[in-house]
């Protein structure tokens, strides 16, 4: 699986060219299911859901890039149904678009959904992550992202990549979001990690890692 890791989607030209390169091809000749299931970790996430999926939230865009299908593949529903259902149009789609919302809640149904297992044989599949939807990739999110509890306590999420991310560093809305506190978020980390904010993303091919950013960022070494 080929991974682009955002803080808020494809914001900037260089994000942009980075994922049709990623595609192989125009995006205008891509399908793509999005998945919403982050955004109901948090408060008001229903209505978060319906812009992302709608592509009504120009802030983070995603949905809105004129993909030539466009399905949504909902994680809560997918332990009801059986895998014949829904398990060859992921196999299919050519761009997995996961939202942002709370990481430990999507990482829980990622894996109850049985997606968790799936992602690392999607060999020709992108995977596009926004905020949580990038974070859920890393072995754990830090203490200071626990929002969401999960039955099992902790923070660990789905380590399909060996790093952290600490998103919308410097974001006017989010105080919290200083380097300073990004600097405190990593030395409680057991793995390195990125900081990034919204005009920068990593890109993850077969084990290399890339920065692509209009913006700023900090790596801190583990």
């Amino acid at each position: 699986m080929r991974l682009l890791l955002t803080s808020a989607g494809i914001k900037n030209a260089s994000i942009r060219a980075a994922l049709v390169d990623l595609l192989g091809k125009p995006i205008a000749e891509c399908d793509a299911l999005c998945i919403p299931t982050a955004s109901y970790g948090h408060a008001g996430g229903a209505g978060r859901a319906w812009k992302f999926v709608t592509g009504n939230e120009p802030r983070t865009p995603m949905c809105e890039l004129g993909w030539r299908s466009l399905g949504v593949l909902e994680l809560t529903a997918l332990p009801s149904l059986d895998r014949a259902n829904w398990v060859p149009d992921v196999e299919r789609t050519d761009v997995l678009l996961v939202n942002g919302g709370d990481p430990l809640y999507l990482a829980y149904w990622m894996r109850q959904s049985g997606l968790a297992d799936l992602l690392p044989s999607l060999r020709d599949t992108v995977y596009v992550g926004l905020s949580a939807g990038s974070m859920v990739m890393a072995p754990n999110i830090g203490q200071d992202f626990v929002g969401w509890e999960p039955p099992s306590g902790g923070d660990r999420t789905l380590g399909l990549v060996d790093f952290a991310i600490f998103p919308h560093l410097d974001h006017p809305e989010l105080p919290e979001n200083t380097l300073a506190d990004a600097e405190r978020w990593a030395a409680g980390m057991d793995v390195a990690g990125y900081a990034i904010d919204d005009e920068t993303a990593i890109r993850v091919t077969d084990g290399s890692v890339e920065v692509v950013s209009e913006g700023h960022w900090q790596r801190f070494p583990r």
